[in-house]
């Protein structure tokens, strides 16, 4: 049954360009390890909630949008296995070795993610 890891992740806008190229190679690197899919996509109608809402999940700062992303895998075994297969690439080991808190084009700490499995197909 298919598989998705999803996260959102609040981005500055300044820094959307950086972003695109960071999560490109990312992306990149999960489909050639065998990921069915990867998107990640910019916010465009995200409202503050009174309650609950993507911009209150990420703690969204002035300057900031929100990006929601997801990669779609075969199963959860499979998301495993290709999850420790990208997690010692060298390509993403050297990209994040290279990023400290200030270089980084977002803060890693106000991700949200996790990991679903499938509940409705039409």
């Amino acid at each position: 049954m298919a598989y998705v890891d999803g996260f959102i992740v609040a981005v500055p806008k300044k820094n959307i360009t950086a972003y695109r190229k960071m999560s490109t190679k990312a992306g990149k690197v999960w489909r050639e390890h065998g990921a069915l899919d990867y998107r990640e996509w910019v916010a465009d109608d995200v409202k503050p909630g009174k309650l609950t809402s993507f911009p209150r999940a990420v703690k969204l700062k002035p300057g900031e949008t929100v990006v929601f992303a997801w990669i779609t895998y075969k199963s959860r075994a499979q998301r495993d296995k290709i999850n420790a297969k990208v997690m010692t690439d060298p390509r993403l080991k050297v990209m994040m070795e290279s990023m400290d808190s200030k270089s980084a084009p977002f803060d890693g700490k106000r991700m949200i993610y996790g990991g679903f499995e499938s509940l409705v197909k039409v």
